[in-house]
């Protein structure tokens, strides 16, 4: 249920983040970037693979630490890959994996007090 919730504020977010704030993506603005990937959608600001990423990593790792070596490596390298492909800017994935480690962290509060 905690990883549903989080998932559920998180869409929320950055949906809410992407359509106020409008940002266009790398190769849009940047005729020498070149598209790597379709895109979901128009805008940039923040990453949602790496908002996600970030979240379902930590809380992964805080139950199950043992799958750390995995899983935190695979968040970088989604994060990675979104600028590789042209579709983010680097402050969209720090913005991404701040937001996510936010609601994750905030969340692991509300359950263990729970």
């Amino acid at each position: 249920m905690q990883l549903v919730a989080v998932g559920a504020l998180n869409v929320a977010i950055y949906k809410r983040l992407k359509q106020t704030l409008g940002r266009q993506r790398p190769y849009a603005r940047h005729k020498d970037i070149h598209l790597g990937a379709a895109p979901l959608d128009w805008y940039s600001f923040p990453s949602g693979h790496t908002l996600h990423a970030a979240a379902f990593s930590i809380l992964l790792v805080s139950y199950y630490p043992e799958l750390s070596w995995l899983v935190l490596p695979f968040a970088f390298l989604v994060a990675l890959s979104r600028v590789v492909l042209g579709l983010h800017y680097p402050s969209d994935v720090l913005a991404g994996a701040v937001i996510g480690a936010s609601t994750a962290f905030a969340s692991l509060g509300v359950y263990s007090a729970a």
